[in-house]
């Protein structure tokens, strides 16, 4: 129970890697609560849930406001969106309802959990980004640009906050099987993705949940301002 003591909120933590991630810090002992967009999601006894729409500013204001007031030690920001076009097809709107969700959300999300983090001299916040955040590929730019960027943020906060006890890291996933993965590669995509990862599989959203678990526990102690890969070696081949 290393989390004991600790509270935690996980955007996007309604399934796959964000689930897992909210699983592994309530086992680790943290009082945790998930963000989803769906008003009536069901969660598992002892979490808390809140319906949270980050594209919508009016309505996340109030939950970032809400946030504020609060005494979380531990974010991780791991909502986020994806659509695939090419560069000249790419709509103004779609563009910034990505950046919406996966910048801009992150960046209000960390200001509101400072306060408390700073009063306390501890925090851990994470940034879930991806191997295309690191890398790219065709029809990936809005999506790499927010990857990107939220990896500059990260950077840059963790400078800044270092000496108050509060570390901050980007945790870039690879093809992890999660049930979008597997909607959107369909199976031969699955088989064709994981020929090409050296370790000939995709990798399980309880990898990424160990991994995260161990960056905000207090067992990290001199993690910082990294963006830590995981992704069977795919991005160094």
């Amino acid at each position: 129970m290393i989390l004991k003591g600790h509270r935690a909120l996980v955007t996007g933590g309604t399934r796959g890697i964000g689930r897992a991630i909210a699983i592994a810090l309530k086992q680790a002992g943290a009082d945790v609560l998930i963000t989803g967009t769906q008003e009536n999601t069901k969660v598992p006894p002892g979490y808390q849930y809140e319906a949270v729409d980050f594209s919508d500013e009016k309505f996340s204001k109030l939950f970032f406001g809400k946030i504020k007031k609060s005494d979380f030690t531990i974010l991780i920001n791991n909502a986020g969106i994806n659509k695939i076009a090419p560069f000249s097809e790419i709509s103004s709107k779609d563009y910034e309802n990505i950046q919406r969700i996966n910048m801009r959300a992150p960046f209000l999300l960390s200001q509101a959990v400072l306060p408390a983090m700073r009063k306390k001299k501890w925090g851990r916040i994470i940034n879930m980004a991806s191997v295309f955040g690191v890398v790219s590929r065709e029809f990936r730019a809005s999506y790499s640009v927010s990857k990107f960027g939220l990896d500059g943020m990260t950077a840059a906060l963790a400078a800044e906050v270092a000496k108050e006890g509060i570390l901050v890291n980007t945790v870039s996933p690879g093809f992890i099987d999660t049930e979008l993965t597997r909607s959107v590669l369909g199976e031969e995509g699955m088989r064709e993705m994981a020929a090409r990862i050296p370790m000939k599989r995709l990798g399980k959203p309880e990898e990424i949940a160990k991994l995260v678990c161990w960056l905000v526990s207090p067992e990290n102690t001199y993690i910082s301002g990294q963006n830590i890969i995981i992704d069977g070696g795919f991005t160094r081949v």
